[in-house]
């Protein structure tokens, strides 16, 4: 029996012309889908959807209009590029995201605005050390030094390390207090 033959069976129900229209249309169908999905196992799952579609709407089939092999081939056409479609519509949502999360959200510009802000009070507080305490200050907080190492470098007495560094962190804390 030809596909038009089979395909008139399936419609009155008969699961053994399904079996018999599914082995001799099963093939191009495959080929076809393939061509253009290109991946394989997709190309599989869109050919079974292809066929399970057949099933369900052989009764839509219009002998007037056609062989029932491109009716079957124009199901499985259309049911694979609908499959590359979804994907292409897929991959550009995903590279969309990807852009999107790329761009820094509006908080972390507003952060990074207000860290700057504050940078800039800090440095004008600065300004208003006198020049020694300013130096132990900056060797201690922005080099890294401990109280003994900023001593060793200046040449100088922990002592008065600990004392220029306890008065310009007094200055400091009223000054930026006044930020607030």
């Amino acid at each position: 029996m030809d596909a038009d033959e089979l395909l008139v069976l399936v419609a009155d129900g008969d699961q053994k012309a399904f079996e018999e229209l599914y082995g001799l249309v099963s093939g191009p169908v495959f080929g076809l889908v393939r061509r253009v999905v290109r991946d394989p196992a997709q190309s599989e799952e869109v050919a079974q959807e292809v066929l399970l579609e057949l099933w369900r709407s052989v009764a839509r089939f219009d002998p007037g209009r056609g062989s029932a092999l491109s009716w079957i081939l124009t199901l499985a056409h259309r049911r694979a590029v609908d499959r590359v479609r979804s994907a292409r519509a897929a991959g550009e949502r995903e590279q969309r995201e990807a852009r999107r999360a790329h761009h820094p959200a509006f908080d972390q510009v507003s952060e990074e605005v207000e860290a700057g802000l504050e940078r800039e009070w800090v440095r004008r507080c600065l300004e208003r050390l006198t020049a020694l305490q300013r130096q132990s200050v900056t060797l201690a907080y922005y080099d890294g030094y401990t109280y003994r190492e900023v001593a060793e470098r200046l040449s100088l007495p922990l002592g008065t390390v600990k004392t220029r560094m306890r008065d310009g962190l007094t200055r400091l804390r009223e000054c930026l207090g006044g930020a607030a």
